[in-house]
């Protein structure tokens, strides 16, 4: 099984056999359902609690619903590629479409972040005027509209190049299958290396202006190096997609008896690990949200 979700690729290439398939999806499902589930208290924390109605605490609940959705829908377009196989043109399209929004949030609001961290500690004073809540949701709201002119051009370029017939067909739902138009590959590519490099400057820009402006002693300051460090590693494990075809292409070559396997292993690392770690980046890490957070992960009723 080969599948596709937001630059991966979900194509059935090799069947496993009944207890491979049903392992996987088990193992699947109850990662899905962990991090969904520490995802969700991290969510109620923050909603229950207007101490949390701040940065850095918005931009990171954006990111958790973000990953939320990610994660739901690979899981549903993992179990489909096992069991009914294909769906209708337009069901497919709206769960690529949202988990592309969803794809295409991530770095720009992890670049958001790292931003919002320079500010913070490098401007201190103007810290409370520059990140004010709306402007914040305006932050978002502009996110939301970048990955939205990112994506819907696809949906566009199919609606006017696809036969009739093509929408009320049943596909394999991947994005490949869905937006099958070679053009959107080529322009998918050019907005995918625009964005990157403008993210990974923003991350490297914020991350040395902390280093050699802030304190060395300053503990807020190494916490915040140190955050934009968790954020390059998780748009790092992010753009292990973008190296996903050839790096495949080259196990089902030489390794055709484990593809299955290995393409198993690629959807974990790339699709489901990535999302585990923004837990970490607040919801551990820092003492205020951890302090609130137990009460509602481990189901305590008061806070000691």
């Amino acid at each position: 099984m080969n599948m596709s979700l937001a630059n991966t690729t979900v194509v059935v290439w090799y069947q496993d056999s009944l207890s491979k398939a049903v392992t996987k999806n088990v193992i699947v499902v109850f990662l899905g359902i962990s991090i969904n589930y520490i995802n969700a208290s991290l969510f109620h924390t923050f909603s229950k609690h207007q101490i949390f109605y701040r940065n850095p605490y918005i931009l990171f609940i954006h990111l958790v619903v973000n990953d939320m959705i990610q994660v739901t829908l690979t899981i549903i377009l993992f179990i489909i590629s096992y069991t009914i196989y294909s769906v209708y043109v337009p069901v497919c399209w709206v769960i690529i479409l949202l988990a592309l929004f969803a794809t295409e949030n991530t770095p720009l609001n992890l670049a958001c972040m790292a931003v919002e961290c320079y500010i913070a500690i490098c401007m201190p004073l103007r810290h409370v005027q520059i990140c004010t809540i709306r402007r914040t949701l305006g932050i978002i709201g502009l996110i939301w509209f970048t990955s939205m002119l990112s994506v819907l051009p696809d949906l566009f370029i199919t609606l006017a190049t696809e036969p009739l017939d093509f929408f009320s067909s049943r596909i394999f739902c991947i994005r490949e299958t869905a937006f099958p138009d070679p053009l959107i590959i080529k322009k998918r590519d050019v907005i995918h290396s625009v964005l990157l490099v403008t993210v990974w400057i923003t991350i490297f820009y914020t991350y040395f202006k902390i280093l050699f402006t802030a304190k060395a002693a300053s503990k807020d300051a190494k916490k915040a190096r140190n955050t934009i460090l968790l954020h390059g590693f998780q748009l790092l494990l992010g753009m292990a997609k973008y190296i996903g075809p050839p790096l495949l292409s080259f196990l089902r070559k030489w390794f055709p008896q484990n593809y299955t396997d290995s393409l198993f292993a690629y959807y974990v690392i790339v699709q489901i690990l990535p999302r585990s770690i923004s837990p970490v980046i607040y919801g551990v890490r820092d003492n205020t949200f951890r302090r609130y957070l137990k009460r509602y992960l481990f189901c305590k009723v008061t806070i000691r």
